[in-house]
Formats: structure tokens, sequence, C-alpha cells
């Protein structure tokens, strides 16, 4: 028989013990050492499995068994995210329907995670296109529209013409394009649906304090949710009941306003604008339109703006200052108007200075004259002047100050902003979850009553590019009776934003065939939240936002006894190509399977893992993966060397280190010491680290033929089980050629390292000055010569027979003499 690792045969009979054993079936009803282990599902695309999933999916499966083997009651499901626009515009390209194609590559990927060998609980898979599923995405939108935090408005949205869909916030870049495809997003103003996730704002940024995630990730969740201090000022407008609120943050600069500020889209702007301004201030409107918000609001673009011939009064001191439009208020952040400060706000001043509008100074810089021009805006904290009663003040005191005297007399409040908008999940596409609202011209919008939930997709719909919803020309499914007076009424066109898929996906696996509720509670209690959740810092706004917002409102309505849906989170890093992302485009997507079929999936999994620390991925190279290939070689040439040998011996938990031959005591001592190591690093998801340690004792084990068969099966077992979770085809064969009649992972075992084993043998190393014996260092064993140096230069007897001497020459004999010449 050729010693060459058969991985070809191996890996599909591991496979399919597995499978027909039921080894990866997870207890659920053991929860007291429980630990539920997540990867973000996939996306069921054409491209199937690649390499990104792969190094997602591997090293965390890697990660779960280990801690199966450490004795944790170890749940790992697998499921679909099946929604999606891909899948809709292949249907529009190619004419095959997104349910066909969709269920056509889940068969696909199913069989490709199956060959990675992970340790998935298939019992529990899901796919969110099956209405079982997203009957409950319905029954959610039900439940937020009963509280009042679902709602409809027309609001300007973000539309991607390529995709002809609205876009979330969260979904355009910060140069204005759509995330998926590059087209650059122009605003429209549609009736859309909005799940009101503004509502949990200051817990969402408590919460932050309560998880182990990536500081990286927290921060750019801190600043999306944005949450600024400051009050509400109220203007009254010259000569019109009208009043205009701003929210500041800078109450303290109140009295340097010289102008203020209105959105162009704001509905007052149609109110105070006067006859002779009227044709200027709708051309200037006409202008922005096709302006995204983060265009209008770039701070290195021309300012623009026109006056609309209305005056506001300014509370402090009854000053009359103009109002004009210009495209940085936005309609949607604050109130939508702005107090402008020239003197001390950046964007204000450039402003002023384009526009001939007075700039005053009411916040001194300290070292500076009252007198002194501005040349640019004085932004820091200071000492107010030209502020009336509070001239003199220091500014920091003055906000607070300056708050109590508007609220004593009326004209504002103390107030809290935050960035963050409502979560936009309207989409003008058909593969998504329907929206569960009749539209009714007596009763305006009446909600499916739930037991009349799931409201399913209709698979006889026209695919074609247009900018409304392909469920419109399904009259069967658009044309409903009222439920409430019995009269024709209409169904919702649009489906839900595929995110709300995934907000919760991770209760249902508990029980993903449960059909009465969303999912099993009693086990949810338990189980939730997530232990490990492992996927791409991408969704860092998005997915894990969006999930913290329903997991606290499914809370709220009593359906969980969590606050948080995951305690921890791990990014992987991205594998790239000769420096660029992966993508169809360039050409320079790696394909796992081609690695698979030569070198077997355990090998493609510790390779990739082998690449570099975990976090930060690594540039793909293929020309490694041949000294990992050699790993498995020789550790599968050591289990047929030692075949049958757990039949033929028995090993102790625990030798006295002092009884054992030298070269058993090199390999006791070695294997603890690797065992320790491996231990530490995989805990930590530093698998490379973990993988060198058991490449390094492979080297040692050719001391093997020199022990006894005990000391020989002590090291075989405790390497086998250390190979277990990064390579588990290859380590369940050894240990079947071992003898064992069971899985490794039917019975899981895990070695603690002797902690004597771990100490390092010390000995006793002469040193000789000019040819006489000085004294004696102690040095652990093979000890380099710069570490023996070190010790000897500290010690006081020797040190002083080297002092004010130059050192000629030095000799080191290796745990035996150091010599020294010196003159």
């Amino acid at each position: 028989m050729s010693s060459k690792y058969p991985f070809a045969e191996i890996e599909p009979k591991w496979q399919n013990f597995w499978e027909k054993n039921k080894t990866y079936k997870t207890d659920l009803s053991h929860s007291g050492k429980k630990l539920y282990c997540l990867v973000m599902f996939i996306y069921p695309s054409g491209a199937k499995l690649h390499i990104g999933h792969w190094y997602n999916y591997g090293p965390t499966d890697s990660w779960a068994r280990y801690q199966k083997l450490k004795g944790k009651n170890v749940f790992e499901p697998m499921g679909y995210d099946a929604f999606g626009l891909p899948a809709e515009n292949y249907a529009i390209k190619t004419g095959i329907h997104p349910h066909d194609s969709t269920m056509t590559n889940i068969d696909e990927i199913r069989m490709q995670l199956k060959r990675m060998g992970c340790m998935y609980d298939w019992d529990a898979e899901l796919m969110t296109c099956e209405p079982k599923y997203y009957k409950w995405n319905q029954w959610l939108f039900l439940q937020l529209y009963k509280k009042g935090l679902a709602y409809r408005k027309n609001a300007p949205v973000n539309w991607c013409p390529k995709d002809q869909t609205v876009l979330a916030n969260e979904q355009v870049l910060s140069d204005g394009t759509c995330e998926r495809c590059g087209t650059t997003v122009i605003q429209k103003n549609l009736t859309q649906w909005f799940f009101k996730i503004t509502e949990y704002a200051e817990e969402l940024l408590a919460g932050l304090d309560k998880i182990t995630w990536p500081e990286k990730t927290k921060l750019m969740q801190r600043n999306w949710i944005g949450k600024s201090v400051g009050a509400e000022v109220h203007f009254k407008v010259d000569g019109s009941e009208e009043i205009i609120s701003v929210f500041t943050t800078r109450p303290d600069t109140l009295f340097g306003v010289t102008y203020v500020v209105l959105a162009p889209e704001h509905n007052l702007v149609d109110i105070l604008t006067t006859n002779e301004f009227r044709n200027q201030v709708q051309e200037y409107r006409n202008s922005i339109k096709s302006l995204t918000e983060i265009e209008r609001t770039s701070t290195v673009k021309e300012k623009t703006g026109v006056p609309i011939g209305a005056f506001a009064i300014n509370p402090v001191n009854g000053e009359k200052v103009p109002i004009w439009i210009a495209d940085y208020a936005l309609a949607t952040y604050g109130t939508g108007c702005v107090m402008a400060v020239p003197g001390h706000d950046e964007r204000d001043f450039e402003f002023a200075k384009k526009f001939h509008l007075p700039i005053r100074k009411v916040i001194l810089q300290p070292g500076t004259n009252e007198t002194d021009e501005l040349t640019e805006a004085y932004t820091e904290p200071g000492t107010m002047i030209n502020s009336g009663s509070f001239t003199g003040v220091n500014s920091d005191e003055g906000i607070e100050k300056i708050i109590s005297y508007l609220e004593e007399k009326g004209f504002g409040k103390k107030k809290v902003n935050y960035r963050l908008r409502d979560w936009l999940i309207s989409r003008q596409r058909y593969w998504g979850t329907p929206i569960p609202i009749i539209h009714c011209e007596k009763c305006g919008e009446v909600p499916v009553d739930e037991k009349d939930l799931p409201v399913e997709l209709p698979y006889d719909v026209q695919f074609k590019p247009g900018g409304e919803s392909p469920l419109i020309s399904s009259e069967k499914f658009m044309n409903v009776k009222c439920p409430k007076c019995g009269s024709n009424a209409k169904r919702d066109p649009d489906t839900m934003d595929t995110f709300v898929d995934s907000a919760w996906y991770y209760f249902r696996y508990l029980n993903p065939n449960i059909t009465t509720d969303p999912f099993d509670k009693s086990l949810a209690d338990k189980w939730t939240p997530v232990d490990m959740y492992v996927g791409g810092a991408e969704h860092a706004t998005m997915h894990l936002l969006y999930a913290r917002f329903i997991h606290k409102f499914i809370r709220d309505i009593g359906y969980t006894n969590s606050d948080e849906p995951f305690s921890h989170l791990i990014h992987q890093g991205t594998i790239t190509n000769q420096g660029a992302k992966m993508s169809k485009s360039k050409g320079n997507v790696v394909n796992p399977d081609q690695f698979i079929e030569k070198y077997g999936s355990d090998v493609f999994r510790m390779y990739l893992m082998f690449m570099g620390p975990y976090e930060l991925g690594g540039d793909w190279s293929d020309k490694g993966i041949a000294g990992t290939d050699r790993f498995v070689q020789r550790t599968y040439e050591l289990a047929m060397k030692f075949s049958g040998l757990l039949k033929q011996s028995a090993s102790q938990n625990v030798y006295d280190v002092e009884k054992l031959s030298e070269n058993e005591k090199h390999i006791y001592k070695k294997i603890n010491q690797t065992i320790k190591k491996f231990d530490e690093e995989i805990n930590h998801f530093r698998f490379n680290t973990a993988i060198a340690a058991l490449m390094e004792m492979i080297n040692e084990m050719k001391l093997l033929d020199a022990c006894s068969k005990e000391i020989q099966l002590y090291a075989l077992k405790r390497f086998i089980t250390l190979l277990a979770p990064i390579a588990p085809h290859l380590a369940e064969e050894c240990y079947n050629m071992l003898g064992s009649e069971k899985s490794i992972f039917e019975n899981p075992v895990w070695y603690e390292a002797d902690p004597i084993a771990l100490v390092e043998d010390m000995v006793s190393i002469a040193v000789q000055v000019n040819g006489k014996l000085r004294g004696t260092v102690q040095a652990a064993i093979n000890c380099s010569q710069t570490e023996v140096k070190n010790l000897l230069l500290n010690d006081e007897k020797i040190k002083k027979h080297l002092e004010g001497k130059e050192i000629v020459k030095e000799i080191y004999v290796p745990n035996k003499i150091y010599n020294i010449v010196v003159k």
C-alpha cells in the first residue's frame, strides 16, 4: 500500500460517517456548557462558495471543534441568506426565475459546504426565501407597526438608477455611489416604509460597552449613531406667525448669528419666500435635485445658496437676520434649519465670505485681542464677548448658562440629537419579503391579519427593469378585498430590505421548523446571545446595527431575555489576489475547488489558516500549499508506522519526568509544551501560530522510535487530538489507524499540559576568565551564547574579573563551559 495520504477516499468516508451517525447534532436541551458559534450565513449566488467564504467558515469551524474537544456543547448551524438583488438581475438577463436559480445554487453550495467538513448541524439548516421563514419577517413588521415603529412617509430617498431600487443610507458609499454596483446614486421623493431604529439610539450606544467586539467596529457604530448634546432654539419670523427651530451644539455662540439657513426642501420655504425671490428659489431647488446627502454635506464642495427675502429674529438680542436656503442644510437632519455663526463655524465662515454676509466674533481666543480680524473661524473654547450679560463668561460654562436662559424665557430647551436616521426598508423589487399591508381608498393602510400570514410571493411575474416593483404586474397578487370594509383594495407592491431577514435569523436556527412562533422562546432564552459571531467587517453599520436594534425590540415585546444578539464578534481579514480584491470583473477569483481536488479539504483549510493573522487576511499565493501538504503526508506516514498501537499498549495521564530516558523526556516535554502553545493560540483565533507549533512538533517525532510504546502512545494520542480541530478528516483517520473504534468527535477529549513538563531543564555552565574558573551560572538547557553572556555579565563574582578590561576572545561550548580572554 502506498503511504501517500488518499484524501479523495478518506474525506468522503468521514463526512458520510459524521452525517450517518449525526456526530454534530447538538442536544439543545443541555445548555449548561453551551457555546453558540455562528458565521454570517451565505448569499447563494451563482459564484457559489468562494475563497472568502472558506476563510470565514473553515477557521471558525476549527475554533468550534477545539471548543467541542474541550467539553463545550457546541451549536454550529448554517443557512442561506437567500433573497436579494443578484438573483433578480440574473432573471432579467436570462429569464431564469429567482426561485429556481436560488434553489439550484443552494443545492450546489450545500454540497460544497459538506466537502469542507465543517461541524454544521444540518438539522438546523434554514433558507430565508421559504414562506415558513419570511412569514415571520411579516409578523415582525406587524409587531413594529402596532408599536408605531414601522411607518410610511414621503421622503427624499437614495435611488440607484442601475439597480432601479431605493437604498438605505448605509448602502451608499462615502463617494455617493451604490455599494453594490458602483453607480452614482440620485435623490428621489418617494413614499416609503421605515423602521424607527432612532427610538433605540441611546440604548444602541450604551450597549456597545457591554459586548466584546473589535474597537474599530464599535467606533464605527458610535459615529454612525452620532450623538450630540446641545439646545433647540426657536427663532420667530419677522411679520409671520411661523417659528424656525434650530438644533445647535454651541448655544454659547448665539449672539454671533448673522443669518439662518433652511434646507431647500423644508416646508417653511414655500410659506416664507417673498414674491420677488420666488423664481430664484425655485431655480436653486431644481439645480440641487440630483445631489445626494453625502455630496451636499461635503466640506470640500463649493458653497451655494440663495436668500428667500424673509428675516428671522434672534431670541437673545432681538436682531433681525436674513433667511437663506442652502444645500448643506438637510431636511432629514436635526430640524432642517441651521443658525449660522460665521465667526465660529468653518462652513458658515466660507459661506459668509462668498456671499458677503456679516462675520461677528463672540468667542475670544485666549492670547488674542477683541479687535483682531478673524482670518478663519475660531471653533475652540474661549471667553464670551459681544454677548450681552454673558460677556466675560467662559464659553464652556456659557453653553449651560444660555440653555438655562432659553428655557426660562421659553425660547428653547436642552436637546440631544442623533445622526442616525430611521431604517428605510422598502425595495421596489420582487425577490424579497412582501410587505403585509393592504391599501384601501376608504380605510387607508390596513395591516394583514396575522392569521393570514404569510403573504406569499407569486411565482408568475414579469422581470423587466423599471422603476416600480415587478409585483405590480401580477394582478392576482395585487388585487384583494380590504380586510376592514370588504371593498376593492390593493396590496403594497414593495418588498422588504433583505437585511430584515438577517436581523433575527440566529434565533430561528434553534428550531427552524417551528410553525406557531418565529422561534422557540424556551431554547432562545437558554442559547442566545450567540457566544461567538464571525464575519466580514463591511457589515459594521448595517447588518450588525440592524440585528442589535431588532434584538432589543424582540426583548421589549417579551420574546427574549437578553439585550444583545452577539456577545463576542470577530472579523476575518480579506484574501486578496495580487494585492487586489477578488472579483469576477477583474478575473482574479481563486476557486477553492481546484485545490480541494488536488490536495483535499484539510490541506486547503490549514493552508488558509497558515497564511497569516486571521483578522488581517493576506494575499493569495499557492506557492506554500505544498509545504502544508508535506506536513499532512508526514502525519499520515507517522500514523501508518504506529498503526494498531492503541491495541498493543496503554498510557498514563502523567509521567514522572525523572524516570524517563533522555529521548522520552524530550518527547514528553515537547508534546506538553506544544499542547500549552496550541491551546493558547487557537483559543484566540491565532491559527497560523497554532499550526506552526504542530509543524515543529512533527519534526521531534523522529525520536519516537527510541521511546517505549507507552510514551509513543502518550505523544501520538495528544498530537492527533491537537490536529483534530484543524484537519478533522486526517485526525479521524489517524486515530482510527492507531486502533480507536470511535470517532474523536463522538467522544471528545482534551489533554491538559503537565505543568512539571513545562519547566525548562537547567544546566550549570562553568565560566573561565583567562583560563581560571571564576564562577558558574544556571541557564536553561540549549541556551544561546547571547543568553548565557547576559547571565554571566550580571553575576557579581564574575563581573569583577571583567571590569575595566577589554574582552578579546570568547568561546562557548553549549550547556558546558564559557571561556573569556581579557586584556
